[in-house]
C-alpha cells in the first residue's frame, strides 16, 4: 500500500539524540519537530530517522587507515591429529542446557569433558587449529576454572588475539606480567630494571619466575626494595616465597616478623612455622609444651591441657592473633595457634616417646580433645607430615569415619592431601565401602584422576547399592558427575550389568529404576567417549 507524506527536512546537527528521545517517550508525549500531533507523527519520526541515518553515513570524512596489526606469532608445537581437532570442535560447540528437575538424559555433558581433553592435549604438547582459537577463548571467558588449561593450549596466539578483541582481555590479565615478555633470567640488568620500573603484575611474574629457578636470587631481589613497598604489595611478594621455601629464607622472614603490617607478620610467621627447624618453630614448641603434658597422677595415661592465660607481645610477634573470633574462647584460640605452629616432632619427645598414632589414641582431659586434635590436623597439613595425617585420619572403617582429629570432612580431605596418590585412593575406597557415598563427595575430590581400580570399584559398588535401595539417583548426582570425569575408562565394561531397568523394591520410589538405568547409561557412554578422546590424541 502506497502512502503520501510531507517531505522531511534533514534535522540539524545533534538532532539524532532528539529523535531517539522522541521514539523512547512516544509521539503522544513528545511531538517531532515540524509535525503536529496525530497519526502522521510516528511516520514523521521514522522518516526523519531515515534521513538522518543517510546523512550521517554520507557525511563521514576519509581518515588515515589504522596501523595494521603485527602478524600472529608462530606456534612451534605440532598440530593436533585431525580426529582430535574434530573432537575439539565438537566439545567447543556444545552448550549446556537447562536442567530439567534433576534429569539429564543419557547424553554426555561435553563441556564437562573439555577440561580433561585440554589437560591431555597439553600433556602431549599439541597446538590448536587456528580456526578453533575464537571458540576456545569464548569458552575460557565464560569459565574461569577453564582458563589456565585453555590459555596454555591456545599458546602465544591467544595473547595476540586478546590484544585485538576487548572480550578476550582476560587472557592478558591471566598471563604472567599481563602478557608482557619477561627478561631472560640471565639478563641481570634487565631483571633489575623491570623490578624497579615494571608494573605490579610484571614484577609479580618476574619474582615468581625467578623464585622457581633461583630461590635465593628472588629473595635477594625482593630485599632490595622491601622497605619501600606498599603493605599490600609486600604481602603478595612475601607469598611468592612459598615456592621453594627453605631454611635460607629464615633470616628474611624473621625480619618480616617486625613488619608494620599485621597481615605481613602473620604470613611470615606461617612460613616460618612450616620450617620445623626455624627459630620461630622452636619458640612455638616451647610455648606449646608448657600447655600440653601427660598427667602421671592417674592410673592410665591422660593428656592434660593448660591453655595460655594471656597472649604476650612475644606471641603476637610470632604470629599469634590475640583477638579471638566471635563465639570462640580466647584461651582455646591461643592454644590452637601455638599447637598448630609447633613442629610435630615436639610431641613424641614431650609425651613419653610415643608415636603419633599412640599420642592420638590417648584420652584428653577436660574436654580439650577436639581443640587439641584439630590443631594437630592443621599442623599436619601445614608441615605435610604423612605419619601424623595417618594417625589423625585413623582407619577408614572406624565407626566415626575419620579418626578423633578429623572433625570435619574438609579437614579429612586436607589430611588426605598429604598422602601419596595410591594411599589416598585406598583410604577413600575403604571409607566408601564402610560408609557409602553420602559423605564421600569432598573426599573423592582430592583423589588423583583417573581413579585407581579399587577406588573406582568402590564407587560403582556403592552406586549399585544405592540403586537397589530404591531411592532416586539425584541425591548422588554430584558423585555421578565426578565418576563421569574420574573413573578409568576401562571401568565401562563393569557397568554393563547396571544398564537394564531393575525391578522396583516394594518400598522404592516410583520409577527410580528407570532413572538409575538412564544415569548408568550416561556414565557408560561418557567413559567410552573419554577412551575415544585419549585414542584420538595418540595415547599409547
Amino acid at each position: 500500500m502506497n502512502r503520501t507524506s510531507a517531505p522531511v527536512d534533514a534535522p540539524a546537527t545533534g538532532a539524532w539524540e532528539g529523535l531517539v528521545t522522541t521514539a523512547l517517550l512516544g509521539t503522544d508525549r513528545r511531538t517531532p519537530p515540524g509535525t503536529g500531533p496525530g497519526q502522521e507523527a510516528p511516520v514523521a519520526v521514522l522518516d526523519a530517522a531515515a534521513v538522518e541515518t543517510v546523512r550521517r553515513r554520507a557525511g563521514l570524512r576519509p581518515a588515515p587507515a589504522a596501523e595494521r596489526p603485527q602478524p600472529a606469532p608462530e606456534d612451534p608445537r605440532p598440530p593436533l591429529p585431525s580426529a582430535a581437532a574434530r573432537r575439539l570442535a565438537m566439545l567447543l560447540a556444545d552448550r549446556p542446557g537447562a536442567s530439567g528437575g534433576g534429569r539429564r538424559g543419557t547424553a554426555p555433558d561435553l563441556m564437562e569433558l573439555l577440561p580433561q581433553w585440554l589437560a591431555a592435549a597439553n600433556a602431549r604438547g599439541f597446538a590448536p587449529p587456528p580456526q578453533a582459537l575464537p571458540a576456545l577463548l569464548d569458552a575460557a571467558r565464560g569459565r574461569t576454572d577453564l582458563r589456565p588449561a585453555a590459555l596454555e593450549f591456545a599458546g602465544p596466539r591467544a595473547l595476540w588475539l586478546a590484544r585485538l578483541n576487548p572480550d578476550w582481555r582476560f587472557a592478558l590479565r591471566s598471563a604472567p606480567g599481563g602478557g608482557a615478555a619477561l627478561p631472560h633470567l640471565e639478563d641481570y640488568d634487565g631483571i633489575r630494571q623491570l623490578w624497579q620500573e615494571g608494573l605490579f603484575a610484571e614484577r609479580v611474574a618476574l619474582l615468581s619466575a625467578l623464585r622457581s629457578r633461583e630461590p635465593a636470587a628472588a629473595r635477594d631481589l625482593l630485599a632490595t626494595t622491601w622497605a619501600t613497598e606498599r603493605a599490600e604489595d609486600r604481602l603478595m611478594f612475601l607469598d611468592s616465597l612459598r615456592s621453594g621455601l627453605n631454611p635460607d629464607d629464615e633470616p628474611f622472614l624473621e625480619q618480616a616478623l617486625a613488619d608494620r603490617s599485621r597481615n605481613v607478620r602473620a604470613t611470615a610467621a606461617e612460613l616460618l612455622s612450616a620450617l620445623p627447624g626455624s627459630a620461630l618453630a622452636a619458640r612455638m614448641a616451647v610455648r606449646a609444651e608448657a600447655c600440653v603434658a601427660v598427667d602421671r597422677t592417674r592410673s592410665t595415661p591422660v593428656i592434660a591441657v593448660e591453655a595460655p592465660h594471656e597472649c604476650d607481645p612475644g606471641m603476637e610477634r610470632d604470629g599469634v592473633v590475640a583477638k579471638a573470633p566471635a563465639g570462640r574462647g580466647e584461651r582455646s584460640w591461643w592454644l590452637g595457634q601455638l599447637v598448630e605452629a609447633a613442629p610435630l616432632g615436639t610431641w613424641s619427645r614431650r609425651l613419653g616417646g610415643r608415636t603419633p598414632r599412640e599420642i592420638v589414641a590417648l584420652p584428653v582431659a577436660d574436654d580439650w580433645q577436639s581443640e587439641l586434635h584439630a590443631a594437630w590436623c592443621r599442623a599436619a597439613v601445614r608441615q605435610q607430615d604423612a605419619e601424623w595425617s595417618r594417625a589423625l585420619l585413623g582407619e577408614p572403617s572406624a565407626p566415626e569415619a575419620g579418626g578423633p582429629g578429623a572433625v570435619s570432612l574438609a579437614e579429612r580431605a586436607k589430611l588426605l592431601g598429604t598422602l601419596g596418590t595410591a594411599e589416598r585412593a585406598e583410604w577413600v575406597a575403604g571409607f566408601i565401602a564402610t560408609h557409602g557415598l553420602s559423605e564421600a563427595f569432598q573426599l573423592l575430590g582430592v583423589c588423583a584422576v583417573p581413579w585407581t581400580a579399587p577406588l573406582g570399584g568402590a564407587v560403582v559398588d556403592a552406586l549399585n547399592i544405592a540403586r537397589d535401595a530404591g531411592s532416586y539417583p539425584w541425591s548422588f548426582s554430584g558423585v555421578m558427575g565426578l565418576a563421569e570425569r574420574c573413573l578409568d575408562p576401562s571401568e565401562a565394561g563393569r557397568l554393563e550389568a547396571l544398564l537394564a531397568v531393575p525391578d522396583e523394591p516394594e518400598n522404592g520410589s516410583p520409577g527410580a529404576g528407570g532413572y538409575w538405568a538412564e544415569s548408568f547409561q550416561r556414565l557408560s557412554t561418557t567413559l567410552r567417549l573419554r577412551a575415544a578422546m585419549t585414542e584420538e590424541l595418540g595415547a599409547a
